[in-house]
């Protein structure tokens, strides 16, 4: 009998061991399943923070009505060149519309750029670097879009091209259109290069 009772208590006791790890996994699965509910609810936050922040900024329009989001994905499109002056630092991008023209020979083989074509000057302060083992100047603080878009019935009356500027605040990261900025703000400046349909950098060779 006595026999019977300790085989009892010692099946009682695995059983307990056998549930107390199970509980023990279940509870680490709990646990691992709720940090990747978390993380991924950061990430969506994250994801849905940047997608508001270029929505607002492709909300925009300038004085004349240009609208910011003409120009969406610039970010992302090629460079065309890139030009310094003592305070700033420029870099010229082209949608892929233009960058074919430019590849094809636009301007320097006579024809204009065609219509829905669009380059975007980036631009930057910029400050010496304190990394490099030379002396060179790296861009700092953002501070402008300067736009431009190829649409001949919409700006007949400078040369075809519509301009528009966007500013950049560091401090509250959001641009704001330029209110100086009407769609041929930028037509008598371009004028010397009218020539070149009215765009002064060619694209580099790289």
């Amino acid at each position: 009998m006595s026999e019977l009772v300790a085989k009892s208590v010692a099946q009682e006791h695995r059983e307990q061991k056998i549930e107390a790890r199970t509980s023990v996994k279940r509870i680490a699965g709990l646990t691992v399943s709720a940090i990747a509910i978390a993380v991924l609810a950061v990430l969506g936050v994250g994801a849905l923070y940047a997608q508001s922040q270029n929505s607002d900024k492709y909300s925009l329009k300038s004085p004349s009505g240009i609208a910011f989001s003409d120009f969406r994905g610039y970010e992302d499109w090629a460079d065309v060149s890139s030009a310094r002056t003592d305070e700033i630092l420029k870099v010229i991008v082209a949608n892929p519309t233009m960058i074919k023209a430019f590849k094809a020979g636009v301007p320097g083989n006579g024809q204009s750029f065609p219509e829905g074509s669009m380059i975007v000057k980036l631009q930057w302060k910029h400050k010496k670097s304190t990394e490099a083992p030379f002396v060179v100047e790296v861009p700092d603080v953002f501070s402008q879009a300067f736009v431009m878009e190829k649409d001949s019935k919409r700006f007949p009356k400078s040369g075809g091209w519509g301009y528009a500027v966007f500013n950049y605040d560091p401090a509250s990261d959001q641009f704001t259109p330029d209110a100086k900025s009407p769609s041929d703000c930028g037509y008598a400046c371009h004028t010397p290069v009218k020539a070149k349909d009215y765009i002064f950098h060619p694209y580099q060779k790289r």
